[in-house]
């Protein structure tokens, strides 16, 4: 299969993932509670800085649905936007990385009682700033799913304490109300867990995207060769080459000390690959084996939860071929 046609072939599998994920969030959509309970009932507005990106929508969203009086501020409306903020119940920062400290710095003027919180994927950084610019009650936010998740059922927000965690408490039954699961970590524990949950796999897949590209690799053969584990595996790859660039780059860059796990990473992997090189597939079972124990009944857990994913897949295939 000549270039073109792969690229032919990767446009119309693009087309189809939009066109089912567009239907997936009318489907949502539809779904949403009309109205959810309020968990602090007064007069004073809710503000998010970016009400009108992907995840700030979806807070604005919610919020109205739960009866709250919200205003969106964007860079176009900072200007005037004294008036909102001096008005402010809570302040929620809804930005890119790469902004966020900034545009906190430009919240010094808010009310004293009034709540500031971000929901940025880094925690030590954004929660400093807030703490060093506003006297009041502080709190990190970190949703833990992406932009086509259109509410919060089931799904987990991470908490990390900034200050006067009894002022803020309103906020976090909010988001229980809305169904949220919180967990509450320390900042500095969040981003150590972060540099595995997210920067690691992110790094490993943009690494491993690479290598297929450089590879010349004939993707349409490669799909029609896989067996389900290894399709839902390159799914998963595709998936973050169809999101935003920048995002991931902020993700990875987000802190100097990611390069140096990384790094250890990488050393593993070449210890791993002489041992290949080597012929020793003892020691290879055998790093197997530790791994294994290591992970424990996890393994077992994990076996049935991706077995069940793979059953879904299969459907899904079957439905989709089926439709062709």
């Amino acid at each position: 299969m000549t270039e073109t046609n792969n690229k032919s072939t990767i446009k119309e599998l693009d087309e189809k993932i939009q066109q089912l994920q567009s239907q997936r969030r009318q489907l949502l959509e539809k779904s949403l509670p009309i109205n959810y309970s309020c968990a602090k009932k007064n007069n004073r507005n809710i503000v998010v800085v970016g009400g009108r990106g992907q995840l700030g929508r979806l807070f604005v969203k919610l919020f109205n649905c739960s009866g709250y009086s919200v205003s969106v501020l964007e860079k176009e409306d900072w200007d005037t936007a004294d008036k909102t903020l001096s008005e402010a119940a809570l302040v929620l920062v809804a930005v890119p990385i790469n902004i966020t400290n900034h545009v906190i710095q430009g919240l010094s003027q808010l009310p004293t009682d009034c709540v500031l919180a971000d929901v940025t994927s880094i925690k030590q950084s954004p929660l400093n700033a807030m703490l060093e610019t506003h006297a009041g009650p502080v709190v990190g936010l970190h949703p833990m799913f992406g932009p086509d998740v259109l509410n919060f059922n089931n799904q987990t927000v991470i908490i990390c304490d900034g200050r006067q965690s009894s002022e803020y408490q309103w906020l976090i039954e909010q988001l229980k109300m809305w169904q949220a699961v919180t967990y509450n970590i320390s900042a500095k524990q969040h981003d150590k867990a972060m540099a595995m949950v997210q920067v690691m796999r992110h790094f490993s897949t943009v690494a491993y995207g690479y290598h297929l590209m450089e590879e010349d690799t004939n993707l349409s053969e490669i799909i029609a060769l896989s067996s389900p584990i290894y399709r839902l595996e390159l799914a998963m790859v595709g998936r973050l080459f169809a999101q935003d660039k920048a995002l991931y780059t902020d993700i990875i860059f987000s802190d100097i000390d990611n390069a140096q796990s990384i790094k250890r990473f990488s050393q593993r992997f070449e210890e791993l690959l002489v041992i290949m090189q080597e012929g020793d597939k003892n020691a290879f079972a055998d790093i197997f084996e530790k791994v294994s124990s290591w992970f424990g009944d996890y393994a077992e857990q994990f076996l049935a939860e991706s077995s069940e994913m793979l059953i879904s897949t299969n459907e899904t295939l079957a439905r989709n071929k089926n439709k062709q």
